[in-house]
């Protein structure tokens, strides 16, 4: 048996973080079984499906590194299949046309409310001939399910769940105007497209005995299925907006790395012992659905953060260098070829320190800028009288020093001893006036990046500022 996966979005709004777990976790399983991992759009909805939200689901996923292996199917495409599978069903004594309206149907709601009854359909029509309904009227198709035993689904993270028939009424899988119902369109998806495993949330898991039904009904192979639990924000609650970034696309605005999300959304619910910083390939090779715990995850965005800040270590130094460099022009900052120069040469040293590609452009800003940088107060604070002197004083000393690191970083530390100061009462104005901050990389690195005379400009500009 091939094993294929598929992941079914909805496309009413963004790609939820839940949502990509589940596309990730359908997409590791396929790969760690030499699989196919799958997408269908489940479009039926058609007042609130949007191609905008079509086109930000395939956004995420390919961001995310998690594209299917096949295009995309639209599950609206496919109504005229689903129509046939339900009058199959019809056909086979496996359904029943049902003429109520939709008033009767509430009454018979209400009433099995106020009887103390769960609001079940009642199986009014389930033995009545069609031709008892009253002229006119259209028909819905509902499934003739089984009223007595139990539906019981052996899950693959939930372990065996069972629901009593009884619980179960006879669904409608064909509306009275011809258009199926989300329950019966999945299972007749899922089977023509060989999904051999449903792997989502476990808001899904009554679903799936509905499901079942109608796979034996139909004499069909049912998949094997496994529900996750879902992702709560920290405080327990459902995640939501009021937690902070639950889009994919919000998380890379924010200046998250792709393979970062990746990686904790992976160990978001799913353990393999102590590893916290996995790869890819990594992943493929020790996932399944055995490590998938049972109780619902909880957000942590500082442990995304502090991840995130692995990942950029680990990035190549032109990708980040691209990533700033773009970040930087859409904040409206101008800088030419020099500019850019000047971020790549400290990009080993700028990456260290940041967590986000946001903070690392923060940082990089004061590298692309010709002239003095905008100050901070807490830097211009240490340009005193006294090290403004200072500074005009190092500025002749290493106006004769060889511009290469090495260098620079012996000619600062000469000039100290020579003058009998501490590198840091050196450093820390002679910063404030390259980066207009009291943090960057090391102050040799700075020089070297701007050049001779780009920093010389700045020096003299902070000695003769106000």
């Amino acid at each position: 048996m091939t094993v294929r996966t598929r992941f079914a979005p909805s496309p009413t709004g963004f790609l939820h973080i839940g949502g990509a777990r589940t596309a990730l976790f359908n997409y590791l399983f396929a790969r760690r079984h030499g699989g196919k991992y799958l997408l269908r759009i489940e479009d039926t909805d058609r007042a609130r499906s949007t191609p905008e939200a079509v086109r930000q689901i395939l956004d995420s996923l390919e961001w995310l590194g998690l594209s299917p292996d096949e295009p995309p199917v639209f599950q609206s495409a496919r109504e005229a299949r689903h129509a046939e599978v339900a009058h199959q069903l019809l056909a086979a004594g496996r359904a029943y046309l049902a003429f109520e309206t939709p008033e009767e149907l509430q009454a018979m709601r209400e009433r099995a409310i106020a009887e103390g009854r769960p609001p079940r359909y009642d199986g009014a029509w389930r033995d009545r001939d069609p031709s008892e309904a009253p002229p006119g009227r259209k028909p819905a198709i509902r499934l003739k399910a089984p009223r007595e035993g139990e539906t019981a689904v052996e899950d693959l993270v939930q372990g065996e769940v069972r629901v009593a028939n009884a619980e179960l009424d006879d669904m409608i899988i064909l509306r009275s105007d011809g258009t199926p119902t989300y329950l019966h369109a999945v299972v007749v998806d899922d089977h023509d497209m060989g999904i051999t495993h449903v792997i989502r949330g476990d808001d899904h898991l009554t679903n799936t005995f509905r499901q079942c039904q109608i796979y034996d009904a139909m004499g069909w192979t049912r998949p094997r299925f496994a529900h996750i639990p879902l992702i709560h924000g920290a405080d327990g609650a459902k995640l939501s907006k009021r937690h902070g970034a639950v889009s994919v696309l919000e998380f890379r605005e924010q200046g998250y790395l792709p393979e970062a999300v990746f990686n904790y959304l992976l160990r978001l619910g799913w353990g393999h012992g102590d590893e916290e910083v996995i790869s890819r390939e990594r992943a493929i090779a020790l996932f399944d659905l055995d490590g998938v715990g049972r109780a619902p995850s909880r957000m942590d965005y500082a442990k995304l953060t502090h991840l995130n800040g692995v990942w950029l270590r680990r990035a190549e130094d032109a990708r980040l260098v691209h990533e700033v460099l773009e970040r930087l022009a859409r904040r409206g900052v101008l800088f030419g070829p020099a500019g850019a120069e000047r971020v790549r040469l400290l990009m080993p040293e700028l990456k260290e320190r940041a967590r986000t590609l946001e903070e690392l452009a923060g940082s990089a800003a004061f590298a692309v800028l010709d002239g003095p940088p905008p100050m901070e107060a807490k830097a211009a604070a240490l340009l005193t009288p006294e090290a403004k002197a200072r500074l005009r004083d190092l500025a002749q000393f290493l106006s004769d020093a060889p511009w290469e690191r090495a260098d620079l970083e012996a000619w600062l530390r000469d000039y100290a001893e020579v003058k009998g100061l501490k590198l840091g009462t050196i450093a820390q104005p002679l910063r404030a006036a390259l980066t207009g901050s009291t943090t960057s990389p090391p102050i040799d690195a700075v020089l070297f990046a701007l050049g001779r005379t780009e920093a010389m400009d700045r020096i003299l500009a902070a000695v003769e500022g106000g």
